[in-house]
């Protein structure tokens, strides 16, 4: 599958075990790496950083398999999940630094295009979540908008 807006092949990864049963070497049943989730996120960390922090630090390999649940209907149970989706609120933040550089630096071409592919992954994303039901159907993206989505 070729990338969104270049012409370049997707990159190559790992690939998760095809069995999905408990490691033995883990040392951490469902209950404690569901309250690993909540306290991190109490933290203040996003969902992939806290994948990220369980695989990393406390050897974690897959929160689903492990709990049957995603890390982000944890944090929705424990009232901890954010309102906008991670993914939006990374191009709505990207964004808002391509709009700070293109203050400093007005002839800056490629950086507009790069605005210009920013906000269509936007829409399309806002689209996307609309007919899903994450966001409501009166909910609209706007650049005013963006910095008190964000902050």
């Amino acid at each position: 599958m070729a990338r969104m807006h270049s012409r370049k092949k997707g990159k190559s990864g790992s690939t998760k075990p095809l069995e999905k049963k408990k490691s033995t070497w883990l040392r951490y049943s469902a209950k404690e790496i569901e309250s690993l989730v909540v306290k991190l996120a109490k933290t203040g960390k996003t969902t992939s950083e806290i994948g990220l922090e369980l695989r990393d630090s406390y050897g974690v390999p897959d929160v689903k398999t492990l709990t049957k649940k995603k890390i982000n209907a944890i944090l929705k149970e424990n009232k901890l999940a954010s309102k906008l989706p991670e993914d939006l609120r990374n191009l709505i933040r990207r964004e808002i630094d391509i709009l700070k550089h293109m203050e400093k630096n007005k002839q800056d071409m490629t950086a507009k295009r790069g605005l210009q592919l920013t906000e269509s992954k936007i829409n399309r994303l806002v689209k996307y979540y609309k007919k899903k039901g994450v966001l409501d159907k009166t909910w609209k993206y706007t650049r005013e908008k963006a910095e008190l989505l964000i902050h």
